[in-house]
This record gives C-alpha cells, structure tokens and sequence, in this order.
C-alpha cells in the first residue's frame, strides 16, 4: 500500500505505539485523522506532528470509543474531514494484569469491548465504502498475547486471541475484494499501558521490551508490503507458532516464569 495521500483513521493515536505509528504515517505523507479519549494529549501530538512535518494533514477527534454512538459519529467526522478512510488502524487497547479471581468484573469488560468489540465495529463501519471502491486495508494491533495465553493476563490474552481470529476470519472472508487485512502481534512494549507491576515482573522474569518506535517501523513496513499477519520479536514469534502445534510443550517452558509472575500479578 502506498501511504503517501492515503486517508488514515488510527485508534488509540496518544498511546505510545499509536504516536509512533502517527508520526511514521506523517513522514510518509500520509492524511490523519487521529481519535483518542482526551482531546489535550492528541493536540499536542497533532502539534508535534505538524512542526516535524510542515505538510502534513493532521484531524483530532476525541472519543470514547466505549461509547457507541460518539464513536460512530467521530467516524463519521473522521471520514467526512477526509473524504474517506483508505486505512483503518485499530490501535487503542486496555490490558490488566492480575489473577483472574481477583478481577473486577467492569474490568473484564471494558477489556472486551475496547480490544475486540470496537475494532469489530469500526472495521463494520467503514467497510462498506471500502467495499464499494474495491480497496482498502484494515489493520489490527494485536499481541503475543493473542496466540500465547498468558497467566496473569487472561482477559486481555482473551480479547486478543479474539482480534487474531477476527482478521483472520476477515482476511479470508475478502479475498479478491481489494480490502486487505494486516494482523500485527508485538510481544512486550514499553508504553504507558504497562503498570509499575508489570516494569518490575519485567525485570523479574528478563522479559524483552520493545521500543514503540521500532514496533510502529515494522508495523508500517508490514502496511506498505501489503502484509498478512506480522509477529515481532524472537524468540516470542517462534513461540507463539510453537503454541499453535503444541501447546503442552509451552505450558512446561512458562511453568517456572508464572511462578515468579506471581507475586507481581497480586501486587494491587
């Protein structure tokens, strides 16, 4: 997919992927519209944007995207600023990490709806059109998490798993269409959806952390390749293909890491 004049809708635009992706997109010529839950954080990313790349086209949208109707309406803005969406980016997430017993209920769902229910709706949303002009391409931010089920993580795990079956579901569904579907599943990340608990698991357990600025560089190389599905990181891209086959093999290998999880999981 060429980015350059392509009409951009990315979720989650003030996250720590999300402002890397953005910025990325705008070096590539790319025209934003960027939604995020507080209008003063993408602001000031629509400022940075615009010093750094004087041409470029930057729209902010503030919205809940757990909110139906804002959410549809701020599409509907989205496209009509910029005459239709060529490219979605469902990038916003929400992720939990403690024992699922522990969980609060309210939690578990605004999981749900935000990793895997809104992007099914949006994606529903602007799909028509894409269908209509024969082009298109959808991409989804998903995780590791999505093909390994971690302990400590199982709502969020859960709502990804859900993602990655969704494009893939979707990938097939379109074949021929000119719509295409991109899955791209980072491992860890180090970005503000990560609490003070999850840091210190990190060290812990010698857990891997991506930057988000080279997670955003492969997720656009994996936009501009037209590419199927993108998992980043090694060992944990072998892993999660290894999960796919045998999964009792995994279960052994994290055995001793969700041990030493555990204590970081319950700090709450």
């Amino acid at each position: 997919m060429n980015l350059n004049g392509s009409r951009v809708l990315l979720t989650g635009a003030a996250g720590g992927i999300g402002s890397a992706i953005a910025e990325q997109l705008a070096a590539k010529g790319a025209r934003l519209a960027l939604l995020g839950r507080t209008a003063a954080e993408l602001n000031r990313l629509s400022e940075l944007l615009s010093a750094e790349h004087p041409a470029a086209e930057v729209h902010v949208v503030a919205v809940d995207l757990l909110d139906a109707a804002a959410r549809e309406h701020a599409v509907a803005q989205a496209s009509g600023l910029l005459g239709g969406i060529d490219l979605l980016i469902n990038c916003a997430g929400l992720m939990s990490f403690r024992p699922f017993a522990d969980e609060d209920p309210e939690v578990l769902e605004r999981i749900v709806q935000l990793n895997l229910v809104a992007p099914m709706r949006l994606i529903r949303q602007v799909l028509p059109a894409m269908l209509a002009r024969g082009s298109g391409r959808i991409v989804n931010v998903g995780s590791t998490f999505g093909s390994i089920g971690f302990a400590w993580f199982a709502a969020y795990s859960a709502s990804k798993f859900g993602l990655r079956g969704l494009s893939e579901s979707l990938r097939r569904e379109l074949e021929g269409s000119g719509v295409g579907v991109t899955y791209v599943a980072p491992r860890a990340v180090k970005t503000p959806l990560n609490t003070d608990a999850v840091y210190r698991m990190a060290r812990a357990t010698k857990m891997p952390m991506d930057d988000p600025s080279w997670v955003a560089q492969r997720t656009i190389a994996a936009i501009e390749k037209d590419a199927k599905d993108v998992y980043l990181g090694f060992p944990e891209k072998f892993f999660a293909r290894l999960n796919s086959f045998v999964p009792r093999v995994v279960d052994g290998g994290l055995r001793k890491q969700n041990a030493v999880m555990a204590p970081f999981a319950r700090d709450h």
